[in-house]
C-alpha cells in the first residue's frame, strides 16, 4: 500500500461493514475492510489514521464470539466501535455488558449528554437506527457516557484522552440521517485526518503503480464491454498505451448485438488497442451438459483464460492480465476467516482463476465500489453510454439461463432480454434502475396460442434498485410497462408462453438467479 492516509475497518460480520467503508470514502478518506483478528503489530505496520470496529451478528457474551487483539487499543490510534464494536471495546477494557431483556431494533431518539467532538454541531437530540440485543450497563474506567436513549443508558461513550469512542447505533445507514456527519466528526475532528481521497488522485496513483508493475512488458485486458473492464482498459491505456491490448471475447453469451456495439465504441468513439475474438462455439461446447451454477462460472472462467493464453501467444510478450475485479467481488468471495461474513458465490474473475495462472494479475479497481468506478470512468473521459451501462455478469447470460446453456436457450433469452432492455430504457424511471434483465427458467408451462395448446418456456423479469450491488430492492415497475414487456415477449419470442416478475430483495435473494 502506498503511504496514503487510510482508515482500517475491522469486520465483525456486519451486513453493514461495506456501508461503513463507503460512508468513510464519501467523507473523502480512503478506507479498507480488514479481518477482525488482525494482530496489533500488523495493523500498526499499515499506519492507519483511525480504526473502526464494525457491528456484527454475534453476542460478545457468547463463547467463541469474534474478538480483537487487546494491543490494538494501545496503539494510540483513534478508534470508533459501532454496535458490536462498542460492546467489544467495553468488554476488553473492563466495562460491564448485559444481555438485553428486550432488544432495541429500528428508529430511536438519542439524547446528547456531552455535546461537541463526536456530536459537534448536531444538536441535543438525534434520530438514529438501533439494532442490538446486549447493551453496555457500566462503561470501562476512564470512559464518559456521551448519549443515551430511554432504554439504552450508553448510546455513545468515549475515553477522550485516548481517542477511543463507541456508539450503540449505526451511523452508516440512511436511517440515521446525520450519521455521515458523526463519522465526519470522528475522522476530521477526533482523528485529525486531512481527507483528499478523490478519483483524480486515484488515477495518478494507479498510473504510477501500473507503470512500475508492468515495466517494459505487455498487458492483455479482459474486456467485457461493461463499465468495470472498460474503465480498466482506459486506465491501462493511459498508463502504458499500445502495450495494452484489450481483448473482447465474444463468448456467445452476450446481450443481442453487443459485439457490434463494443467494436463501434472502442474503435470510433474511444479508440483503444482492441482485439475481438469469436469464441462462441468454444464456450458453448465447454458448457454442454453443465447445469450447476458454480460449475458454470468455473467452466467459463477456465475457457476465458484459455482464450487469453492463445491471444497472449499471438501478441507475444504479454506477461500481465488486467481485469475489472471490484471491492464487493473481493469481499463476497472471501469466506469466514477473512472476516465472519459467508462466501456468497465465487466471482468468475476472483474464484475462477486457476492456481497455476501463467499471467501476473493487474486489478486496479479492486479497492473500489461500483459508483466510484463510474466516477473514475467520467474522470477518464469514457462515453456515458459505457459509464451508465447496467452491470452485466462476467459469465454473461449463462447465469441467467437456469439449467443447461444451449445455442437455442441463448437465442431465446437474448430475444426476450432485448425486449426488456428496449421497454425499460424508454421508461422515465430507467435512470434510477441498477439492473433490469430477463431470466430463462428451467420449467415449461401449458398455454394457449391461436387456439392451440402450447407447452413452452417461462421468462422471469428482474429489475432492482441498488447503490453498490451489496443490497438491492425490487423495482415497483408500472403495471402498464410490465404488461407491454410480457405481451412483446410472448408474441415476438418463439418458444415462450409465460412471463413472471421477480419481487425479491437482496438479501435474502441475490440479484442474479445463479
Amino acid at each position: 500500500r502506498a503511504m496514503r492516509e487510510f482508515v482500517a475497518v475491522l469486520d465483525y460480520g456486519s451486513q453493514y461493514a461495506q456501508l461503513i467503508s463507503r460512508r468513510i470514502r464519501e467523507c473523502g478518506v480512503y478506507c479498507e475492510i480488514l479481518p477482525h483478528d488482525l494482530k496489533a503489530p500488523e495493523l500498526d505496520s499499515m499506519h492507519p489514521g483511525a480504526v473502526v470496529l464494525s457491528g456484527g451478528p454475534a453476542s460478545v457474551l457468547d463463547k467463541g464470539s469474534p474478538g480483537i487483539d487487546p494491543e490494538v487499543f494501545e496503539l494510540g490510534v483513534p478508534i470508533l466501535g459501532i454496535c458490536y464494536g462498542l460492546q467489544l471495546t467495553s468488554k476488553v477494557l473492563g466495562g460491564v455488558i448485559e444481555r438485553g431483556r428486550s432488544g432495541e431494533y429500528g428508529p430511536a431518539l438519542i439524547e446528547i449528554d456531552v455535546p461537541g467532538r463526536l456530536f459537534d454541531g448536531l444538536g441535543e437530540r438525534l434520530d438514529v437506527w438501533m439494532s442490538h440485543g446486549d447493551h453496555v450497563s457500566v462503561p470501562p474506567e476512564g470512559f464518559t457516557v456521551l448519549a443515551h436513549t430511554d432504554t439504552c443508558q450508553v448510546a455513545a461513550m468515549a475515553d477522550e484522552s485516548r481517542k477511543i469512542y463507541g456508539v450503540q447505533f449505526h451511523p452508516e445507514v440512511a436511517h440515521t440521517p446525520l450519521g455521515k456527519e458523526i463519522l465526519r466528526n470522528f475522522l476530521y475532528k477526533i482523528a485529525g485526518l486531512s481527507g483528499g481521497w478523490s478519483m483524480k488522485g486515484f488515477i495518478e496513483e494507479s498510473v504510477r503503480s501500473i507503470r512500475e508493475q508492468v515495466g517494459d512488458s505487455k498487458v492483455i485486458c479482459g474486456m467485457s464491454g461493461g463499465v468495470d473492464s472498460s474503465v480498466v482498459a482506459a486506465l491501462l491505456d493511459k498508463a502504458v498505451g499500445p502495450r495494452m491490448t484489450a481483448i473482447f471475447v465474444d463468448n456467445g453469451l452476450l446481450r443481442a448485438s453487443e459485439a457490434q456495439e463494443i467494436r463501434r465504441t472502442f474503435t470510433e468513439t474511444y479508440p483503444l488497442n482492441l482485439d475481438i475474438v469469436d469464441a462462441r462455439k468454444r464456450f458453448l461446447d465447454a458448457l454442454r451438459g453443465v447445469t450447476d451454477p458454480e460449475e458454470k462460472r468455473k467452466v467459463i472462467g477456465k475457457t476465458f483464460i484459455e482464450v487469453f493464453y492463445n491471444e497472449a501467444d499471438r501478441i507475444g510478450g504479454a506477461e500481465f492480465l488486467a481485469q475489472g475485479t471490484l471491492y464487493p467481488d473481493v469481499i463476497e468471495s472471501r469466506s469466514a476467516k477473512g472476516g465472519p461474513s459467508a462466501t456468497i458465490k465465487s466471482h468468475h474473475n476472483v474464484g475462477g482463476l486457476p492456481p497455476d495462472l501463467k499471467f501476473k494479475l493487474i486489478e486496479p479497481l479492486k479497492e473500489l465500489f461500483k459508483d466510484e468506478v463510474r466516477l473514475l470512468g467520467r474522470e477518464l473521459g469514457l462515453p456515458e453510454t459505457i459509464i451508465e451501462r447496467q452491470p452485466f455478469p462476467g459469465p454473461g447470460l449463462a447465469v441467467r439461463i437456469l439449467g443447461e446453456v444451449t445455442a437455442e436457450n441463448v437465442e431465446i433469452l437474448q430475444e426476450a432480454d432485448k425486449r426488456v432492455q428496449e421497454e425499460m430504457a424508454a421508461w422515465e424511471g430507467y435512470r434510477g434502475v441498477w439492473q433490469s434483465f430477463a431470466v430463462l427458467l428451467p420449467v415449461k408451462s401449458v398455454g394457449v396460442m391461436g387456439d392451440e395448446r402450447t407447452y413452452a418456456n417461462v421468462i422471469a423479469i428482474r429489475a432492482v434498485h441498488s447503490v453498490d450491488g451489496m443490497t438491492a430492492d425490487w423495482v415497483k415497475v408500472p403495471y402498464e410497462l410490465l404488461a407491454r414487456m410480457s405481451t412483446r415477449i410472448i408474441n415476438e419470442v418463439r418458444g415462450v408462453n409465460r412471463v413472471v416478475y421477480d419481487i425479491s430483495s437482496k438479501p435474502p435473494s441475490t440479484i442474479e438467479w445463479e
